[in-house]
């Protein structure tokens, strides 16, 4: 019997050829991309739970909300102080470790080199965070100041092999060259980890900001990750709950000039599983992009929707045709098949149409899956048995879609009347209502690929404006000469500033706290009359150059003056305390952005001209607030991404503590950036030199929209291509059932642009339909999108309209052919067609 099953499923195959390709090409298609996201998305679920111990390891993660505004930041940094204090208070910590972000030179052989991805820890990192080694122990390896851990890469780069235990890598730090001995070589991370790390040293941390006292302290300073490992069976979320009172238990009160002051008032701490870190919603300060949950369930929900909609195809053309084999049915019936046997037979053609086109995705799957996962920058790897094998799920996959696509058919067919058939001597029937059904099938079908060509065109959208809206300066032709901050350049910087704008082809340069998507984010709190809470803004030191050179437009007042010593704010570093008090009696002049400007309660950037506030530039609680006048109020500027708040910033005139230069310059950039470089190199050759074009900055910076835009893109181009793939065989199935119907009209006088308006009309009525269905749903998912964007385009009617025009000139592109040949037939033909 299933040998019987099996050759005629395999005989109506190869007589329908069409009818086969379409099926089994849909459903190829369908299966390949939903196999290669639910890859993606196994992969992005995967992070880190190859660590062990996981499930007892956390990130203490740090949540800001303004009080001023409600805004709010989550990040994944903590401050170093939370890490003792934690451990002190809660008996379930069995370990803690600060993980401190750096950026020390590697000096060897008489050269310096960068190095990224760097770690300065307090403990024993690799006892919390149990990564794996190659040589030497992990729960000793940190046991002493001093010591560095390198991964395999690092060792090789380094010392030209991994064999490197006890050897010595010299270090630059804040200016100091420090040995540090090699006690352990790690493996390097693979890509499914929150963490990104080539070295990591210990040291003592009180010794190594000894200048500055306060970070130890701080609990608003958030510069490195705090680790935490609980006892095996303590409660996280009794922890979690008691996080409140310790904050009010541990962090004092700050007074100054009679204002109440406490980091506790807008953050937050939590606890999070270091498996949830990737994609949790702490997405600032972190070693790797993270991703969110949304994304991942939207990605698995279209894959499954596009092999919903192959499924959809087939049992459009299985009902569509099954009208066909109605007295292969009957015959069956009278010759004794019962109803049950018909059903396996026919879900078993369909399991056999979904093993033929999962072989086909399989290869299809075979062949795409590096590029796909160079794209997404994710190491996808396609095993079939084993651990993480997908042997069973594709067995699994091919039941259910045979089943899915097949059922429908298979009680459709098992329902024909061998009496009615043979009767009335007809080789076809049609159940009533079959129709309908294809009909709302084919609306499903266009409603989704509709719905995701509105998604692809409004994310595209976005992303253009992302890269083209006024950031509030030119940020074109600007070479960004980072690592300015380093000790070594800590005096440097106005001859380096000098030298730069005497190069031919720079026509200004200027020094910055803040430059285009830089990590630092320092604020400080305003006293200004009439406003009882403090108001906060960011506070930069740049140079005098820097307005001129970034294009920043000034409002009102003036730019600093050099000549002017009021309008020097330069702080004393390390802290000398009678050059700190001076500072606070004599005041200094300061300019801020229209957005500060109205924080404090200024209308019009003119208002805020000649007005004193009083700002925390020095230590508040020892040397009290800086009495500040407001010289000048320029634009807004978004340096940092379109998602990110635009920041209030204070501008402060400042010799050093700078971050940056920024370049402004014509002609060859690559000329222009050789130049600069040699005039670095000429005064400190022991600092890399590292710049970056603006324009490559920005293009990193929109990287992952410019991803998602890619993937809907694609998503939209197979959704549309299987959904005209069925179109097409419904089209071709109609075509040949009106063909008589076509005759008697044209011999009744119709002509030939009538039957195509005719055929045309039928097929475009589900796509309008479709239509009405996919905007409001694509509508609800964009405007929820385009929320999390801080500036944004406005959610039109163009987007929806080209959607729906597409999809219409799509569907009536696929049913042309079959239009215009039936149409253009000769009548005489179609009359002896049965």
């Amino acid at each position: 019997m299933w040998r019987n099953y099996l050759i005629v499923g395999l005989r109506s195959l190869a007589k329908n050829r069409v009818y086969s390709i379409i099926n089994i090409a849909g459903l190829a298609i369908g299966m390949a991309a939903c196999l290669m996201i639910l890859l993606f998305v196994r992969y992005e679920l995967s992070y880190d739970r190859w660590l062990p111990n996981a499930e007892n390891t956390y990130q203490l993660q740090t949540h800001f909300r303004s009080e001023e505004t409600g805004e709010e930041t989550d990040l994944q940094m903590a401050s170093y102080i939370t890490a003792a204090t934690l451990k002190k208070d809660f008996p379930q910590v069995d370990r803690t470790v600060y993980a401190l972000s750096a950026v020390p030179v590697v000096f060897r052989n008489g050269e310096a080199t960068p190095t990224e991805n760097f770690l300065f820890v307090d403990n024993l990192f690799f006892d919390v965070v149990q990564l794996p080694f190659v040589e030497g122990d992990p729960r000793t390896a940190l046991k002493e100041t001093g010591s560095i851990v390198l991964t395999q890469s690092e060792a090789q780069k380094r010392f030209g092999s991994t064999n490197v235990l006890g050897k010595t890598l010299t270090l630059i730090s804040r200016g100091k060259y420090t040995d540090y001995r090699v006690t352990g070589v790690l493996r390097d991370l693979p890509r499914n980890s929150h963490m990104k790390l080539t070295m990591v040293a210990r040291i003592d941390f009180p010794a190594y900001f000894a200048d500055q006292p306060d970070f130890l302290t701080c609990w608003g300073c958030q510069s490195g990750w705090v680790y935490v490992s609980l006892k095996p069976g303590s409660d996280p979320a009794a922890i979690q709950a008691a996080l409140p009172a310790w904050e009010k238990r541990n962090i004092p009160d700050q007074n100054v000039d009679g204002i109440r002051y406490n980091p506790g008032d807008e953050q937050d701490w939590r606890l999070t599983n270091i498996r949830d870190v990737h994609l949790g919603i702490a997405q600032e300060g972190v070693m790797t992009p993270g991703n969110d949950r949304r994304t991942i369930v939207t990605f698995a929900i279209i894959a499954l929707l596009i092999l919903g909609m192959a499924c959809v195809n087939f049992t459009n053309l299985a009902t569509a045709r099954a009208s066909q084999r109605a007295r292969e049915v009957a015959l069956r019936k009278v010759l004794g098949a019962n109803r049950r046997q018909l059903i396996v037979q026919f879900i078993g053609e369909s399991i056999l149409v979904a093993g033929i086109a999962m072989m086909i995705a399989l290869a299809l799957v075979e062949l795409l899956l590096k590029p796909f996962a160079a794209f997404l920058k994710a190491d996808l790897q396609l095993s079939y048995f084993g651990q993480g094998g997908i042997a069973l799920p594709i067995v699994v996959l091919v039941l259910l879609v045979g089943l899915a696509g097949g059922l429908y058919p298979a009680l459709f067919l098992s329902r024909f009347q061998p009496a009615t058939v043979l009767k009335a001597n007809r080789s076809s029937a049609e159940t009533p209502g079959s129709g309908r059904l294809r009909n709302i099938l084919v609306v499903g079908q266009f409603a989704v690929s509709i719905g995701l060509i509105v998604c692809t065109a409004v994310i595209y959208a976005q992303t253009v404006y992302a890269r083209t809206t006024d950031p509030g300066y030119q940020r074109d032709h600007i070479l960004q000469v980072e690592d300015l901050n380093r000790y070594q350049m800590f005096n440097l910087g106005d001859t380096l500033v000098r030298q730069t704008r005497a190069l031919e082809g720079v026509k200004a340069a200027g020094r910055t706290g803040i430059g285009i998507d830089t990590d630092n984010e320092n604020n400080t709190g305003f006293q200004v009359p009439g406003i009882e809470k403090p108001v906060t803004t960011g506070i930069y030191p740049i140079d005098a150059g820097f307005f001129k050179t970034m294009g920043i437009k000034l409002l009102a007042g003036r730019n600093f003056d050099e000549n002017r010593p009021m309008d020097d704010s330069t702080t004393s570093f390390p802290e000398v305390p009678a050059a700190e008090q001076a500072l606070v009696d004599r005041g200094v002049n300061l300019i801020v952005n229209r957005l500060a400007a109205q924080r404090m309660g200024f209308k019009d950037p003119a208002q805020a001209i000649g007005k004193q506030v009083k700002a925390g530039l020095v230590d508040w609680e020892e040397y009290g607030l800086v009495p500040a006048t407001i010289i000048g109020v320029v634009e807004n500027s978004r340096f940092r991404s379109i998602r990110t708040p635009l920041e209030p910033i204070t501008f402060r005139l400042a010799h050093t503590g700078h971050d940056v230069m920024v370049v402004r310059y014509s002609g060859n950039p690559a000329a222009v950036r050789a130049r600069v470089e040699k005039v670095w190199k000429g005064l400190a050759s022991d600092v890399p030199f590292v710049a970056k074009y603006s324009e490559d900055i920005v293009q990193d910076l929109y990287e992952a929209e410019d991803a998602r835009a890619t993937i809907f893109a694609a998503f939209a181009v197979l959704a549309v291509i299987v959904a005209c793939l069925g179109l097409f065989g419904l089209a071709a199935f109609t075509a040949e059932r009106r063909t008589k119907e076509i005759g008697i009209r044209k011999v009744l006088g119709a002509r030939s642009r009538d039957i195509v308006r005719l055929l045309a009309w039928q097929f475009s009525k589900p796509v309008i339909v479709a239509n009405l269905i996919a905007w409001p749903v694509a509508w609800w998912v964009m405007r929820d999108w385009l929320n999390s964007f801080d500036a944004r385009i406005a959610l039109g009617p163009t987007p929806f309209l080209l959607a729906g025009l597409l999809a219409l000139a799509i569907a009536i592109g696929t049913i042309a052919g079959h239009a215009f040949k039936v149409a253009r037939a000769n009548p005489i033909h179609a009359l002896r067609y049965e």
